[in-house]
């Protein structure tokens, strides 16, 4: 009889998480690795049925003696409860015992992006007429018209727009789906591909976006190095495809845009996350405010 322990079970958990709550590549990785170090912790032997809550609490404060920072541990945690809450829902626990586990306090990062400026700078230099500089330009173009996910823009297929091309349906995370309109300098950028991606793109293949030589859907990681190499190469920032996300936002909210409007075109699940955008431009007023006012 095969024993329940972690590592037994983790591949059917993984499967769970890809095909009924289509995580992201990233988030099935990091769920992978933390499941496999408390896994390795307890022994291939030990079932998840001798685990409880106070053994996973002595696990915590191996991670918290190994040096791990809040936000690892936060990461654990939660991976931990994903998981117990997953062998409950199968019958194999009855009670899930992460259940209790207090999360560490996280300090909230500040998203990194672009100024105006440097997105101008990014944007509005030349690109090369080739296939390559044709298609670069659409995908940096459409990230930030769009502000989507990296994994989102991946996704896309040639038929994932309506009304003409003025607007595109993205599949977010969980297979939530959302609609956010194109501005028109992205659509003639995404027009220009368009005209040159069948000479590039296999027969069958649906994807937006191709890889140059198989012609086969670019991966998240291919244009991951396309968008952190334009911007290196264009602004001199070391910034990736989320900066593109956080710049769009940012720059909704300092031009005046309704935050629960940016919550919607973004796709967070809560507005909590979205006034984290609002630090940014709180931050800017009271500079301004600063500047500005004969008192200040």
């Amino acid at each position: 009889m095969e024993i329940l322990s972690i590592k037994n079970l983790l591949p059917g958990f993984l499967r769970h998480l890809e095909e009924e709550r289509s995580l992201s590549p990233h988030t099935l990785r990091s769920y992978r690795t933390d499941l496999t170090r408390a896994g390795r912790y307890w022994g291939e032997t030990r079932s998840v049925k001798e685990i409880d809550r106070f053994a996973i609490r002595r696990y915590i404060a191996t991670l918290t003696e190994a040096g791990l920072q809040p936000r690892s541990i936060h990461r654990h945690i939660a991976a931990m409860r994903a998981f117990f809450r997953y062998l409950v829902r199968e019958g194999v626990l009855e009670t899930n015992p992460a259940r209790a586990l207090a999360l560490p306090r996280l300090e909230r990062r500040l998203p990194r992006f672009l100024t105006e400026k440097e997105t101008e700078r990014l944007l509005e230099k030349p690109f090369p007429k080739t296939p390559k500089g044709v298609r670069d330009r659409a995908i940096l173009e459409l990230f930030y018209a769009t502000g989507g996910r990296i994994s989102e823009i991946a996704g896309l297929d040639v038929d994932s727009f309506l009304e003409g091309g003025r607007l595109v349906l993205f599949r977010g995370k969980g297979e939530k789906e959302r609609i956010v309109p194109l501005t028109d300098i992205a659509r003639n950028a995404l027009e220009a591909w368009l005209q040159k991606r069948p000479a590039i793109a296999s027969p069958a293949e649906r994807a937006l976006f191709v890889n140059l030589r198989r012609g086969t859907r670019l991966s998240v990681r291919g244009l991951r190095k396309i968008i952190s190499t334009a911007i290196l190469r264009r602004t001199g920032r070391r910034a990736g495809p989320h900066s593109l996300r956080h710049s769009y936002a940012t720059h909704l909210l300092n031009a005046g845009a309704d935050l629960r409007a940016v919550q919607e075109l973004l796709g967070h699940s809560s507005l909590s996350t979205t006034q984290t955008y609002t630090h940014i431009t709180l931050k800017r007023l009271k500079r301004l405010h600063a500047r500005a006012h004969p008192r200040a």
